[in-house]
């Protein structure tokens, strides 16, 4: 078994898979245009894509499931500052003194995510 996709729903499925296009690099499908009930995000193979699917109730509670991001070309605190810049909001910092931790935040439908360490920061000093 394969996974396909990752689905959120959403009230605004275009500007939702932007903001998620900005924040990973991956593109939004050639075939998806603004106003479309079902917008694709494509994520580089073998990773799923992310289907936003409109949906006519709002978000009204905590995620059940959500996204640990591990930045690759910045540390966590320069991705959370980037994504903030995006339309990301803080959420709960997590971070602690000694540098461990994570930030939790949200995108701009107000669904949770997290920003971790990268491997680089990881790795003994």
């Amino acid at each position: 078994m394969i996974l396909r996709h990752v689905t959120i729903d959403c009230a605004e499925p275009y500007e939702l898979a932007t903001f998620w296009s900005e924040v990973t690099g991956w593109s939004v499908s050639g075939e998806d245009e603004p106003g479309d009930p079902e917008v694709l995000l494509e994520a580089p193979s073998p990773l799923p894509g992310l289907l936003f699917i409109r949906v006519p109730e709002g978000k009204t509670a905590k995620n059940r499931i959500h996204f640990d991001w591990m930045p690759t070309e910045r540390t966590r605190d320069e991705e959370v500052e980037r994504v903030i810049a995006l339309g990301a909001k803080l959420y709960q910092d997590h971070r602690v003194a000694d540098g461990r931790g994570w930030v939790t935040l949200t995108d701009p439908e107000g669904n949770e995510f997290c920003v971790e360490r990268g491997e680089a920061e990881r790795q003994p000093a």
